[in-house]
């Protein structure tokens, strides 16, 4: 019988090798892929945003925990692809046009696939057409833009523009951080809401979509 606690410790302990062997013994014993999901990798990244917000993890826990949570998802995505099974919501991130910085924004992809998101990475330098064509090809229930610099942000709110001039707006809710980004910029261009950490961008989606 698979000891669910060895994944969400390797999870956890940012162990990512520890992390895919627990997965493939999981898996090996017939253990359902959602469930791995649900019992131990949600639970895990849901402590690890804890453990940031009270200041006993950083930033390089929080990329070790994600590395560890992507070992175990390589094997249980194609899984789920293959049994048609989906993720109960999709989320689109990426970086605004402009800005090559991706460092925070995979911080927050990792916290937000370990919670349960399906999480459709667009990288970096993102245009507002390429958030657009994204949006409607897979049709996602929130977007979620990065800016690290100043100087990048007014992309932002093209890209929000431009979602509704394309008539997608409404479709979606658009979460917007950055080490620049305040709340008021982001009531200022008309995003739905912002963090400053990852943990909160978890938290976010989740009261978003709760009273959505």
């Amino acid at each position: 019988m698979f000891n669910s606690q060895e994944l969400y410790d390797a999870i956890l302990n940012g162990d990512a090798k520890k992390a895919h062997a627990a997965t493939q013994a999981a898996l090996a014993e017939g253990a359902d892929p959602m469930q791995l999901i649900a019992g131990s990798m949600v639970p895990a990244m849901d402590e690890v945003g804890k453990l940031f917000e009270a200041e006993e993890y950083f930033v390089p826990e929080l990329l070790l925990a994600g590395r560890a949570m992507k070992s175990a998802m390589e094997l249980i995505r194609p899984l789920l692809i293959s049994s048609g099974q989906k993720m109960a919501v999709r989320v689109i991130i990426g970086t605004v046009k402009g800005d090559l910085h991706d460092i925070g924004k995979n911080i927050v992809a990792s916290m937000l696939e370990g919670s349960g998101f399906e999480v459709v990475d667009l990288g970096t330098d993102v245009s507002p057409e390429n958030f657009v064509a994204a949006v409607k090809e897979r049709n996602p229930h929130v977007v979620c833009m990065s800016a690290l610099l100043t100087v990048t942000m007014p992309a932002m709110k093209t890209t929000i523009d431009a979602l509704r001039a394309a008539g997608v707006r409404t479709q979606v809710k658009v979460l917007i951080g950055g080490a620049p980004v305040t709340s008021q910029y982001a009531r200022e261009i008309g995003a739905d809401g912002y963090s400053e950490n990852a943990g909160g961008a978890v938290s976010l989606v989740k009261s978003l979509l709760a009273t959505a």
